[in-house]
């Protein structure tokens, strides 16, 4: 018995399109004609077909089924190297679905990097975005102590007063919440001592990790803001010098 070339198809749970790109390029033999011209497929195209299905099913790449049709070829390195990269991808799978129950349990924004959930939703838009820059600067070790001062609400209310000052605030307001923003910084620094060197944190070494986080952070906060940091570190320069 004989089989057309959809016949086969069908049979072998294909498509006309993929038994024709592999007779283009060389796995899959081309039969015999009928007179009419249409191709007549046997039991052994049928039999190989469903070999390349398989093969192709197991994440096998047609070259290396190709390769497999030489004497003495077995699959057992190619099949390896399979099931490394299949592992590999339930591992980041099982991650992302840790992430997600982990996003869907706190209601945390997604514009955040992996592991930011208790008090995430509470950071302003600019804080989400220099987090995320930061993850891409600095160790995984700082993004942990990071993630501390996130969840950290003891000191929610002074973050709070820092992401809401406008830019228009005048100067008596930013030189007082810059007195009492110094010392949240010095416990900070004291806590995690290397914010006042971030740059030991930064694989990109500490030129890369300046430019980076200098360049956001002038454009993620308005000048006020950008102003009562700067005096926040001139306060503590000073009492550091006193």
């Amino acid at each position: 018995m004989t089989w057309s070339t959809k016949q086969l198809a069908e049979l072998a749970g294909s498509t006309v399109k993929a038994v024709r790109h592999y007779h283009a390029i060389g796995l899959l033999d081309t039969p015999e004609r009928a007179s009419n011209g249409y191709k007549l497929y046997g039991v052994d195209h049928l039999v190989r077909l469903l070999q390349i299905k398989r093969l192709s099913d197991l994440g096998m790449p047609l070259a290396q089924i190709a390769a497999m049709s030489e004497p003495d070829a077995s699959p057992d390195d190619a099949l390896r190297v399979i099931d490394t990269d299949v592992a590999e991808s339930i591992e980041r799978l099982q991650r992302v679905r840790a992430e997600l129950a982990l996003i869907l349990r706190h209601q945390t924004p997604t514009d955040l990097p992996a592991g930011f959930g208790e008090g995430a939703s509470e950071l302003s838009d600019a804080d989400r975005a220099l987090l995320l820059i930061y993850s891409r600067v600095f160790t995984t070790t700082a993004m942990e102590d990071l993630r501390e001062m996130v969840q950290d609400k003891k000191r929610r209310p002074i973050d709070a007063e820092f992401d809401s000052l406008p830019s228009t605030a005048d100067e008596a307001t930013r030189q007082e919440l810059a007195e009492r923003y110094a010392p949240y910084m010095q416990e900070l620094t004291a806590t995690y001592p290397w914010l006042s060197e971030p740059g030991k944190r930064a694989p990109g070494g500490r030129v890369f990790a300046g430019s980076v986080v200098g360049e956001a952070i002038t454009a993620l906060y308005n000048p006020a803001q950008m102003d009562v940091l700067g005096r926040a570190h001139a306060v503590l320069q000073a009492a550091t010098n006193d």
